[in-house]
């Protein structure tokens, strides 16, 4: 427990932007995975900016729905309300979400939240004033099952059930941003800062990790996707970096010593994350001292 409590504190005390970058074994520095995260999110809004006020044409819309290079997309969940508030069998939507959902199989389930969504990176900033609040005592940390987030899953999608209208995308803070960055200034931004005080102030990434659905649908082709991170357990020290820094920390639950006694042979000591909810942010990648994860493709072990 104490190794934990000190892998927080580093995690609160180390400059926000310094965690951008990171040391090789050899001593060089280079780009983390959070860097090339950020710069993964920020190039595909830009990509919307550019063919909306350019007429570049190569990702136009917004993440609820949109066209890469004239190919339809569109947000899974955006497909399932618009399935269930209207009763419409639409090809291109059904086409576009497809395609998403084949892409995320292989890319891994939700790391759209990681790489992807740009509120994804909003919260992150939230969550570093967050620990610095809570590791003050000025807040305390609220924490709920994760398991409640399909209970709203369900509540939304009712919801456009019984109105016949995408309720949730009058409140959703990615589609909010998304249009905002496409087309222009809205009052509804106002909203996206109420959500992310609540990250801040009340609990630490609690709209990600407890209430949106669109995550919720990519957690479900998480635990059926192939690419995988997987932990060494002879490689472990145990110190619970990887813990404090994840934003899904119960998805590592597994690694924590109270389990070793259970692996018995080599086979055992090597683990994959099979929770849906990992991201695949590969934040523990960046604090881990041992290299005791690495990224895996597990197509290679179903042929």
């Amino acid at each position: 427990m104490d190794r934990y409590n000190g892998s927080v504190r580093d995690l609160v005390n180390a400059s926000f932007f310094s965690t951008f970058f990171s040391k090789t074994k050899d001593g060089n520095t280079r780009l983390s995975w959070r860097g090339w995260r950020w710069i993964s999110i920020i190039v595909i809004n830009i990509a919307f900016f550019l063919s909306f006020y350019i007429d570049v044409q190569l990702l136009e819309g917004t993440l609820n729905g949109s066209r890469l290079l004239g190919f339809h997309l569109i947000d899974p969940f955006t497909a399932l309300e618009i399935l269930v508030s209207d009763f419409g069998i639409h090809i291109n939507i059904i086409i576009g979400s497809l395609t998403l959902l084949i892409f995320y199989f292989f890319v891994g389930g939700k790391a759209y939240c990681a790489w992807v969504c740009p509120y994804g990176l909003l919260s992150e900033i939230g969550e570093k004033i967050h620990l610095k609040l809570v590791s003050k005592k000025i807040i305390k940390e609220r924490k709920f099952n994760p398991n409640i987030r399909f209970f709203f899953w369900v509540v939304f999608l009712l919801a456009a059930f019984i109105d016949g209208y995408l309720v949730f995308e009058v409140i959703n803070p990615i589609g909010i941003i998304s249009r905002f960055i496409s087309y222009g200034w809205s009052l509804a931004l106002v909203w996206v800062v109420v959500i992310l005080l609540f990250e801040i102030f009340f609990s630490r990434r609690g709209w990600c990790k407890y209430i949106c659905p669109v995550g919720t649908t990519y957690n479900l082709v998480g635990w059926v996707g192939l690419n995988r991170i997987k932990w060494d357990m002879d490689k472990c020290d145990h110190c619970s970096a990887c813990i404090a820094v994840c934003p899904e920390e119960h998805v590592l639950e597994f690694i924590k010593p109270k389990y070793d006694k259970t692996r018995k042979d080599k086979d055992k000591s090597k683990e994959y994350v099979m929770n849906g909810d990992c991201i695949l942010c590969g934040r523990c990648f960046d604090v881990c001292h041992t290299d005791a994860y690495n990224m895996d493709f597990r197509l290679k072990d179903l042929v």
